[in-house]
């Protein structure tokens, strides 16, 4: 795989040249494989939501480079707007942005502001409205009929209407109650699957990063901290705690029993794998009563839900 995004040495001070003058990022490197899905996570203040305001121009590098799709996105000559259109970002709260009289024109307006023909636009609103499970009765619907989770649903399905290359998302499931936060969360998954599309996922869930991202990013004061599979990152829970950040549940119960001298991982996110590693523990202390291993269906082998095999 090549890579999509690409940061050099990027630096953003917020104020400059003030008294009260800020690095929300500070000599900031990495790069994202076209295909990832990448979570990024941090403490409040970190620099995750001024980070990925770079992806699409909506921040300029105080210093330092942005590649997407290896063009330096700031290069003379090149046109910002093309960028916009290759990265779709959603941010926080994305339905107080939906202005249209109906579900169908709010979606319809970026494909519009592209250029394309009616034909093309209709094409892909059906398209990202069953991507997002609206169905043709909701789309002739005004977006200010509808809950709050069928709001963001229209507001993403806007941003899909574009078609990136690559789909950034700020905290997409904030506010939503479990229900609906499952819901988006998991059409996003599959958009991802279906489409071979980048994702970035900015969350301050670590469940919901350990369940669908392959990656993770960690910021912590304006630098990058940790970046790595979500295993290896996971796998680093109390360095994780050390910077403020929680982990997730099944996590910490590992490492409370790791902690009381139980011979066992503690790099376990998720519960699938939770039950693989506890049974794999029973085997070697109990090989007269052994129970066959559940596999663990997922891109980074722990993650997913077991499989019938």
């Amino acid at each position: 795989m090549s890579e999509i995004i690409k940061v050099e040495h990027l630096r953003y001070v917020y104020n400059a040249g003030m008294p009260d003058e800020t690095a929300a990022l500070d000599d900031v490197n990495f790069s994202i494989e076209e295909g990832d899905f990448v979570g990024v996570m941090g403490s409040t203040g970190s620099g995750k939501s001024t980070l990925i305001a770079h992806f699409n121009g909506l921040n300029r590098p105080t210093s330092g480079k942005i590649y997407v799709d290896g063009r330096d996105m700031w290069a003379s000559g090149e046109n910002l707007r093309e960028f916009r259109f290759l990265v779709g970002l959603v941010m926080q709260y994305p339905e107080y942005q939906l202005f249209e009289e109906t579900c169908r024109k709010d979606i319809a307006y970026g494909p519009r502001n592209m250029g394309l023909s009616e034909e093309e636009i209709d094409r892909r609103v059906r398209e990202a409205a069953a991507f997002v499970g609206l169905t043709d009765e909701l789309l002739d619907k005004s977006p200010f009929e509808l809950s709050g989770g069928q709001k963001r649903r229209v507001a993403i399905a806007g941003v899909m209407a574009m078609r990136p290359k690559i789909l950034v998302l700020d905290e997409p499931a904030a506010g939503l109650d479990p229900e609906g936060r499952d819901t988006i969360l998991s059409q996003i998954k599959n958009y991802h699957e279906q489409t071979g599309i980048t994702v970035v996922l900015v969350s301050h869930s670590m469940e919901d990063i350990a369940k669908y991202a392959n990656r993770v990013l960690v910021m912590s004061h304006a630098k990058v901290a940790m970046y790595d599979t979500v295993e290896k990152v996971f796998a680093r829970a109390p360095e994780l705690l050390q910077l403020g950040l929680s982990v997730p549940q099944v996590t910490q119960v590992f490492l409370m029993l790791k902690a009381m001298g139980l011979d066992i991982d503690t790099d376990v996110y998720t519960m699938p794998y939770a039950v693989k590693t506890v049974l794999k523990a029973w085997n070697a202390r109990h090989p007269d009563k052994a129970v066959p291993l559940p596999s663990v269906r997922a891109a980074n082998g722990k993650g997913g839900a077991p499989d019938a095999s």
